[in-house]
């Protein structure tokens, strides 16, 4: 081989391998239906960085988070971008295991005012930290029956203008159509604990981690449930069980509140025989909140950061991908500029024609900012299992409620 061709050949060679040299794996982990968002992303990431592979890692919702848990806590099996659900955030941002992504190299200061107000101080922890970037938020929704509350004599106003009223039109619906006013009586209660709070508020906590369960708030929700409960209102099915996706099917249940990405799920899975049936409200009660959230975060001692960061960016700043995620999976897109598009003013034909998504993006600016803390997922644990004493055998609620305060601060200090 000639001098010049064989240094050709060991250029190309060297080449060749510069390239394998510079491909990288970036990992993400996540849950349903963020997976999917994720891998639809793929190809149009990869257009900006070819030598990028993308590993899923997909989990169901509890079973993500408990590894998640598990492997900040070891720093074993960590991917390089993890999502993570509002639920989990304040546990995971107080830990100390996440990137701050306020600071170089990243600098995501500069991107938290193109996103909803509400998410930042969510995803900021009490040393200041930007912990996560929010990617889709899920403005609460009273989803309902439109044909069973016509044959009740009921309307929206009934439903809306407060929660006594709520009950009350519950009444009507059992009374004269057998169905029941909701799936389960916790749902009140889960609601009207988040409602009335001002930004910088926190749920179970206030700012000097002094508990909040025995106050007013809470014991109004425990007696709202309560008498959900007594006038048999509730069908007593837990949500995602079997018999919950009966009920919407079946038309045994009126209503139901959750984040707006239960639309997608009722057309798409839950209840796509039920095609026309189903309308849109605000909460009852003057209430707004956001119902779950997903966030993406690089932790601590991930393996490729730089090109994590770029993937979060690319999902979370990119209107294009917000809007694929809203599109595909009903995700309501976190960024404000994905908000203005023409795709909110479509009329949708499973809920009769109603523009829902502009009644969600109307409710997006009166969701307050409110705290999360630590140990939040302890407290909601225990006071779900206080209210079901509450429900089930009768225990008094502010005994039940002293007790939740008491069990929580014991956990809470461990």
């Amino acid at each position: 081989m000639k001098p010049v061709v064989l240094a050709a050949a060991v250029f190309a060679a060297a080449l060749s391998f510069a390239a394998r040299a510079e491909q990288v794996t970036l990992t993400v982990a996540a849950f349903p239906a963020v997976d999917k968002i994720v891998k639809s992303a793929i190809p149009a990431f990869k257009k900006l960085h070819p030598n990028v592979e993308i590993k899923v890692v997909g989990r169901e919702y509890a079973d993500h988070h408990n590894a998640m848990v598990t492997s900040l806590a070891t720093g074993t099996g960590l991917p390089d971008v993890m999502a993570v659900e509002l639920g989990f955030l304040g546990r995971f941002a107080e830990g100390k295991t996440l990137e701050d992504l306020s600071k170089p190299p990243y600098n995501g200061g500069q991107y938290t005012k193109k996103f909803v107000p509400f998410t930042i101080p969510l995803a900021t922890n009490s040393a200041g930290e930007l912990s996560a970037i929010p990617t889709d938020i899920g403005p609460g929704t009273l989803f309902y029956r439109d044909d069973i509350l016509k044959k009740a004599g009921v309307t929206e106003k009934d439903l809306t203008t407060s929660w006594e009223s709520y009950i009350e039109a519950g009444k009507k619906i059992k009374a004269s159509t057998g169905a029941y006013l909701l799936a389960g009586a916790n749902d009140i209660q889960r609601i009207v604990i988040r409602t009335g709070l001002k930004d910088g508020e926190g749920v179970f906590f206030d700012k000097n981690n002094k508990t909040l369960v025995d106050s007013p708030r809470f014991v109004r929700s425990f007696e709202l449930a309560k008498q959900v409960r007594d006038a048999k209102l509730d069908a007593k099915i837990g949500a995602w069980s079997n018999e919950w996706s009966e009920a919407f099917k079946r038309g045994t249940v009126a209503t139901q509140m959750m984040g707006a990405w239960l639309g997608g799920h009722l057309q798409n899975w839950l209840a796509p025989n039920t095609k026309g049936m189903w309308r849109a409200a605000d909460l009852p009660g003057g209430a707004y909140g956001s119902w779950g959230g997903t966030f993406y975060a690089i932790p601590k001692k991930g393996a490729n950061k730089e090109i994590a960061w770029e993937f979060i960016k690319f999902m979370t700043l990119n209107k294009d991908q917000q809007l694929a995620g809203f599109k595909q999976e009903d995700a309501f897109p976190a960024l404000l500029d994905a908000q203005n598009d023409p795709f909110y003013e479509q009329p949708v034909e499973f809920f009769g024609g109603q523009k829902v998504r502009v009644l969600w993006r109307n409710a997006v600016p009166k969701i307050p900012a409110i705290d999360v803390a630590k140990h939040d997922p302890v407290a909601e644990e225990v006071i779900a299992t206080e209210l079901d004493k509450v429900l089930e055998q009768g225990k008094d609620i502010k005994a039940a409620l002293a007790d939740a305060k008491a069990l929580i601060e014991r956990r809470s200090r461990r």
